[in-house]
């Protein structure tokens, strides 16, 4: 089928919304990432760069170190333009790895380290690296890295400045099985990176914290943002509730990096552990990945202030990006924001914009003649006209150009002729005390097609004796589920995601089949 691109003037107003202007970058970079690295060693070089559990080191050590992999990766034969796959649960090894392949003109490619054999054999299969640094048990078929005591003896000296024709290349596929790599339009310069972390409000010479595991796309660009900005950049292992708050008030951070399951877990602690400890420092509480409760972004509000929380909403690939602070959420309740990068259309099943308010699928651009944001390996983009893409999410736009999510096109149910979205049953289920994450599927009904049915995390794996109360108190028959089901398993990956496919086929497909 053949997609309609929006119309023009007033109705593609108010159909569509748009950034006011291109992103401007604030900040003063170096052309080349050696340059601004050799920089910062010059300007803030006995500032501590990076922290982590293994490692403590300056900007001027950084610079010296990341030098000594980057002559190591050329000896193993990396070269400009190549793919480095980077995997290790170490952060600082995966920022000096990323560094490093960029001083050369390499594309750094985080990958997980959680990914087993067969799903990092299609991942290598897809992306052809040159080299890996993987410090797993895992085989690879590929040139690799696993010891970087090989750089030791290697000249620290600046490297001749180049640049990488691509910024990186992360990898997806979680949500259909089907691997690929997402590898930027960008090159791989300094201004690159940097106006990506702007966008996601990091400051220069601050202190972030980095919660979440370095192989998802936005805490690797925000982890390596931070650095190239001149931060302070702290790496937590794993997410833990409490480790966050000791970690914000030990290093006083000025920027946090967080996903709403991460925040609603900090919010479940007893008030005496999550108010005791001091979050003055904070400036920006940034979140983003998954749409966040309104009952949770309202408590967050009101406990470090709307000027202080700001999310972000745009996929991986980057076509466009929506952000807005607590202040304006309050004004616009549940909105993700508007563009800061690119357009937002919301369309119908034939590709025709809708009305102001009306639901539909929310289609995404950089804008008319602007190159492209990324290219897929292994997979082929659901495109239309004039360069609007989607990924598949449902939405509205306000009056006002503000977004508002619904759920996803595939997760949407429906249910003797009414749509239900998971994402309205999952919200409602976390609001329960007792209850850690919730995913909402779909199973077969021979009435009415098919029915919701929730799974939650619970910290006995129960189901709450009241929780079927709580559901009708606060849900339409319709959107109950018909079937619940309780576990201790972590629901959601190091990244807030929950991968609904692999939860279903685990605890309901039993159910499903019977």
């Amino acid at each position: 089928m053949t997609q309609q691109s929006a119309t023009q003037g007033s109705t593609q107003a108010q159909q569509s919304t748009a950034a006011t202007d291109a992103p401007l970058l604030d900040v003063d970079v170096r052309a080349t990432f050696q340059e601004q690295f050799e920089a910062l060693a010059a300007s803030r070089g006995e500032v501590t760069a990076l922290i982590d559990a293994t490692d403590t080191s300056t900007f001027a050590q950084l610079e010296a170190r990341t030098n000594q992999l980057a002559r190591h990766f050329q000896e193993r034969g990396a070269e400009v333009g190549d793919f480095v796959l980077i995997s290790s649960r170490i952060g600082s090894l995966i920022m000096h790895a990323a560094i490093a392949a960029w001083k050369i003109g390499a594309v750094p490619m985080p990958v997980s380290d959680k990914l087993v054999q067969s799903e990092l054999d299609a991942i290598v299969e897809v992306g052809s690296p040159a080299l890996a640094v993987d410090t797993t048990d895992r085989a690879l078929s590929v040139p690799r890295i696993t010891d970087l005591s090989a750089a030791d003896e290697l000249s620290a000296d600046p490297l001749p400045a180049v640049v990488s024709p691509q910024l990186k290349s992360p990898t997806s596929g979680g949500s259909t099985g089907r691997p690929k790599l997402i590898v930027s339009g960008a090159v791989g310069d300094p201004a690159a990176i940097a106006q990506l972390g702007r966008v996601m409000g990091v400051p220069e010479n601050g202190v972030c914290l980095i919660t979440a595991a370095l192989y998802h796309n936005a805490s690797f660009s925000d982890a390596l943002a931070a650095l190239t900005l001149g931060n302070t950049t702290v790496l937590m292992e794993r997410f833990d509730p409490e480790t966050t708050l000791v970690m914000i008030e030990k290093h006083r951070a000025t920027w946090v990096y967080a996903v709403p399951a991460m925040m609603q877990r900090i919010w479940k602690l007893p008030d005496d552990v999550k108010f005791g400890y001091d979050l003055s420092s904070v400036e920006t509480f940034f979140h983003v990945a998954a749409p966040c409760p309104q009952w949770l972004k309202r408590a967050w509000i009101d406990w470090l202030g709307a000027d202080v929380i700001y999310e972000l909403y745009g996929p991986t690939e980057g076509q466009a990006a929506t952000a807005l602070t607590g202040a304006e959420w309050l004004e616009h309740p549940g909105s993700v924001g508007t563009p800061k990068v690119g357009e937002v259309s919301i369309r119908d099943d034939d590709g025709n914009p809708v009305p102001v308010g009306e639901t539909g699928e929310v289609w995404l651009r950089r804008g008319v003649g602007e190159p492209p944001s990324y290219h897929y390996l292994g997979a082929e983009a659901e495109s239309a006209e004039d360069q609007w893409e989607t990924v598949g999410d449902i939405g509205r736009v306000d009056e006002d150009g503000y977004l508002y999510l619904t759920d996803r096109r595939s997760d949407m149910l429906l249910v003797g002729g009414v749509n239900v979205y998971p994402a309205e049953v999952e919200a409602v289920s976390d609001m329960h005390p007792a209850v850690l994450a919730s995913c909402c599927v779909g199973i077969p009904d021979e009435d009415l097609g098919s029915v919701p049915a929730l799974i939650i995390e619970t910290a006995d794996g129960e189901v709450p004796g009241d929780f079927d109360g709580f559901l009708t108190e606060h849900l339409a028959k319709v959107k109950r589920p018909r079937h619940i089901v309780g576990t201790t398993r972590q629901l959601r990956d190091a990244a807030g995601k929950i991968r609904k496919r692999e939860i279903k086929r685990e605890f309901l497909e039993p159910t499903a089949q019977s």
